[in-house]
């Protein structure tokens, strides 16, 4: 239901945070207001242009990070609710705020970046609704009658961090009676309440706290902390120390000869410094508008010793709720695990993001476009991808072609690769607008978000029929294509050996189908024909132009065969175990170490357990020389990386541009872990039907899975004993699985335990 705004955006007057070059201030806000009689409940509704915090009678309202979270905010501009009835009180009170430029007016995007994208100045609106207990209401709200002040926050940004000066904290500004007589008043900073919507996403919280593991002085003489873990957050620091002393303190993902490597993080300086107010006490610090990804810290100006129990880590991340876990018996695997997951929550800060720590950290399509079937496993991701959505709807509803953005929210930005200008078509990416939603029913059962997204997933397929014409091939102009293949040298991440029409081809025709598929569950019969139709001459232009006969394809590339047989290009049986074949003997030809970038990764065990070779796709997985999952592992990875070898075998950081060690994508393997390692995959939407489907393989000898479904808990483990293979299996209510084992006829089963065994002599761990 749409609220009707009688709230200002109210903020600082615009020379008081003009600085145009560096981060600026965050400014405190105030009001007072009475409360005539007793209390029954209150209710504040609350955003801002820029980032805030709530204060109401000296007490921060509410648990979230970096509210309101960041949107198309031109479009949709999220408001949170509080309740606040605990706080209220018969009689005076005070409410206040911390506001700082977050993403709607800080620095964004690469090389240096770009300011005031939304707007020029901050501004808080608020509305606060008290209910007494005779049954009569009053609402407050932000107004020309608030003040505002400067505050210890002396500049702030996501990139560059926090900059904060204890000395002029002014700690009870938000407590009735405080002395404002040095506050100046606000100014009403123009705002079309008509975008403003209530907060349909998880908010964004300090969901772990992580200590050092060790402290060390680098050859430098720097000190330097290690928390074990690449995560995403700020450092919470208590500190004793005299008055006007500053703590400084930088964040980096990889160390380089001893010393904090920084290079990777281009232009964001991630570095938050603390002056002391001298507390003889001693005083707590954490930045509240600004965050960083890192392992490391090094800490400069620290009074006295430094004991590593006085820092630590805040991991924050939308606040979404676990829903699937996987192990086995090899350790090198569960670690490669738990690095998708720590990936997962470093690029979940309250937008799907490629990476958490350099001057980007933008809601790549490409990136969610992969990873979506691995994140709606581990995490209940559907409000959190449905927001998403409707983001990037409204972006592309600025397109009059009908062309989805590469990054959503949408941003003016000059991408540091030879991107043409406008919004070019861009394979794999802009499919995102089809195939994240088709996941969200596949993994949810929800039409809704089919319905919502229909006209999206259309108009983008359209314009790609506009674009490929009758020819039905497309790929001309720069692609992204199958990004940062590992053949791609570090100054050009775009060359792989894979050419952009075949992978541009393949996806159109499996865009086609998805869309067509959407359409007979929405049951709109004549677009379903349609989209059939035109994803069947897609096929067969794929074929005309990329198929040799009997299987083999005119580009012999993992990638193009990956693609070929995932998304039914090649349907006739005695082709597609041809094509197998081949994929097959490509990957050992390359010592079975990974020969696909970013598009074909995420498809080629697949592709080689639908046509009989999952231990092939094993030796894949289990590869340990470099490019390889493990190869990230045994190198100390505790994130999946963006490129395979961002460190290169001598312990180097790789010279390219793009060398984050925290991106998600090639993590997607993590969902053929769930569905063939561990067995445990969907087979209808919303896993209503499973398929219980182990392959053994890779020396392992036990694997299991959990998963939180829409209709309840499901379980199901294998290990292999005396040549026997036992299975495990819980089925929620409501719920059938079909059981598919190796020697074994297939059996469905409904809820309950169940249990199975069959022969498997083949198998000599």
């Amino acid at each position: 239901m749409h609220h009707s705004w009688t709230a200002h955006a109210v903020g600082p007057a615009p020379s008081a945070t003009a600085s145009p070059d560096g981060p600026r201030p965050a400014v405190l806000l105030r009001d007072e207001f009475t409360a005539r009689a007793a209390v029954r409940s209150a209710r504040l509704l609350a955003t801002a242009l820029g980032v805030y915090e709530l204060e109401l009678n000296g007490s921060v309202v509410g648990d979230h990070v970096l509210a309101p979270g960041w949107t198309s905010y031109r479009h949709r501009h999220r408001y949170q609710t509080f309740d606040v009835t605990a706080l209220v009180r018969e009689g005076r009170n005070a409410w206040g705020a911390h506001l700082a430029d977050g993403w709607y007016r800080g620095l964004l995007g690469f090389n240096g970046g770009t300011r005031d994208i939304y707007g020029e100045r901050t501004g808080l609106v608020a509305e606060l609704r008290v209910e007494y207990a005779d049954g009569s209401a009053d609402t407050f709200t932000t107004d020309d009658g608030w003040q505002w002040s400067p505050g210890p926050v002396l500049s702030s940004g996501l990139y560059e961090g926090e900059v904060y000066d204890a000395r002029i904290e002014q700690t009870r500004f938000s407590e009735a009676g405080f002395d404002n007589s040095a506050w100046q008043p606000v100014e009403v900073v123009q705002f079309d309440t008509t975008v403003l919507f209530p907060a349909d996403s998880p908010p964004v919280r300090r969901t772990d706290h992580v200590r050092p593991v060790a402290v060390t002085t680098s050859p430098t003489g720097r000190t330097v902390l290690d928390f074990g873990q690449n995560l995403v957050g700020r450092l919470r620091v208590r500190v004793r120390g005299e008055a006007g002393r500053t703590v400084t303190l930088r964040h980096a993902e990889v160390l380089q000869d001893g010393d904090l490597c920084t290079r990777p993080l281009r232009h964001a300086t991630a570095t938050d410094r603390y002056t002391l107010r001298g507390d003889p006490a001693g005083e707590q610090w954490e930045p509240r508008f600004t965050f960083h990804g890192f392992r490391y810290a090094d800490v400069e100006g620290w009074p006295g010793d430094l004991d590593p129990a006085d820092v630590t880590a805040v991991v924050i991340h939308s606040d979404l709720r676990r829903t699937g876990w996987f192990s086995c018996s090899d350790p090198s695997l569960n670690r490669l695990h738990e690095n998708v997951v720590w990936g997962m929550r470093g690029n979940t800060v309250d937008v799907p993001t490629d990476c958490p720590q350099r001057d980007e950290r933008l809601g790549w399509t490409g990136d969610v476009q992969v990873f979506a079937p691995t994140a709606t496993f581990l995490y209940d991701v559907h409000d959190f991808l449905r927001s998403w959505l409707r983001d990037l709807a409204a972006d592309q509803s600025t397109d009059e072609r009908g062309v989805p953005p590469v990054f959503s929210p949408d941003i003016p930005v000059i991408i540091p690769v030879p991107i043409p200008p406008g919004n070019p078509p861009m394979a794999g990416w802009c499919d995102a607008a089809v195939i994240v939603p088709w996941v969200l029913y596949e993994r949810y059962g929800d039409t809704e978000v089919l319905r919502a997204q229909y006209p999206s997933m259309r108009a983008w397929v359209d314009a790609v029929d506009r674009i490929a014409g009758p020819g039905r091939v497309w790929g001309e102009g720069f692609q992204f294509g199958d990004w940062l293949d590992p053949s791609a040298p570090a100054d050009d991440p775009g060359r792989a050996m894979t050419s952009a029409g075949l992978v541009a081809t393949a996806y159109y025709a499996h865009s086609a189908r998805l869309l067509a598929d959407a359409a007979e569950v929405l049951d709109e019969k004549k677009d379903a024909a349609r989209y059939h139709a035109l994803s069947d001459a897609v096929r067969h232009a794929f074929r005309d132009r990329f198929h040799a006969g009997g299987g083999r394809l005119t580009e012999e590339t993992q990638t193009a065969y990956a693609l070929a047989l995932r998304f039914r290009l090649l349907e006739d049986g005695t082709e597609r175990a041809a094509a197998g074949r081949r994929l097959a003997d490509l990957v050992a030809e390359g010592g079975h170490r990974i020969g696909t970038g970013f598009l074909g990764t995420p498809q080629v065990c697949d592709a080689m357990t639908d046509t009989g070779h999952v231990d092939t796709a094993y030796r894949l997985l289990t590869q340990r020389a470099c490019p390889s999952w493990l190869y990230q592992v045994d190198m100390g990875a505790t994130t999946v990386w963006e490129r395979w070898d961002s460190m290169l075998p001598d312990r180097d950081v790789n010279p390219g541009e793009m060398t984050s060690f925290n991106h998600y994508a090639l993590g997607a393997v993590a969902d053929w872990m769930h569905r063939t390692v561990a067995g445990l995959a969907a087979a209808g939407p919303g896993y209503r039907r499973l398929l219980i489907r182990p392959r053994p393989g890779g020396g392992l000898t036990w694997a299991r899975a959990e998963h939180d479904s829409p209709y309840g808990r499901i379980e199901t483990g294998w290990r292999i004993t005396g040549g026997t293979l036992l299975v495990d299996l819980l089925v929620p209510p409501d719920v059938t699985a079909l059981v598919d084992l190796p020697g074994m006829e297939d059996v469905e089963v409904g809820p309950g335990r169940h249990s199975f065994h069959t022969p498997f002599p083949a198998y000599t761990p």
